[in-house]
Formats: C-alpha cells, sequence, structure tokens
C-alpha cells in the first residue's frame, strides 16, 4: 500500500493512452466482437434458423459474414 504522500489526489488512476493504443484496443475488441458474432451465426445455423442467422448477419455488416446454403461464409468485398 501507498503512504498518503505519494497518492495523487488529482489523478484519475489510470494512464493516458496514445492514439496508436487506442486503435489498437479498439481493433482488439472489434476482432472479439467479429469472432463473437461468427459464434452466433454458427450457432444459429447448427439449430437450423438460417433466417434469424441471415437477420443477424444483415443487421451486422461490420462483421462481413453472409449466410449461404446454412453455412457462414466471409463476404468477399467487391
Amino acid at each position: 500500500m501507498k503512504p498518503i504522500r505519494d497518492i495523487d489526489a488529482l489523478g484519475l488512476g489510470r494512464k493516458i493512452l496514445s492514439g496508436a493504443e487506442r486503435e489498437k484496443l479498439r481493433r482488439q475488441k472489434f476482432q472479439q466482437q467479429k469472432e463473437k458474432g461468427y459464434q452466433q451465426l454458427a450457432e444459429l445455423c447448427r439449430l437450423g434458423e438460417y433466417d434469424a442467422a441471415k437477420q443477424l448477419a444483415n443487421r451486422n455488416p461490420s462483421w462481413k459474414y453472409e449466410i449461404i446454403c446454412g453455412i457462414v461464409m466471409e463476404k468477399i468485398e467487391e
């Protein structure tokens, strides 16, 4: 435990992130969301809920997934 004299009462308690660090965290968070989305889509397809999976994929275009014949596929950008 720190002595009281070493505690900065005006500090926020965490360091300020640089732009590059913020961008890295943003990319990591997006990748985690994309992977979680894939898992949700795959589970819906496994359960036979293809329409629900298509709706979920359409509501989240940033994931770049589509449902083709009951299979989760990554969209190909043209």
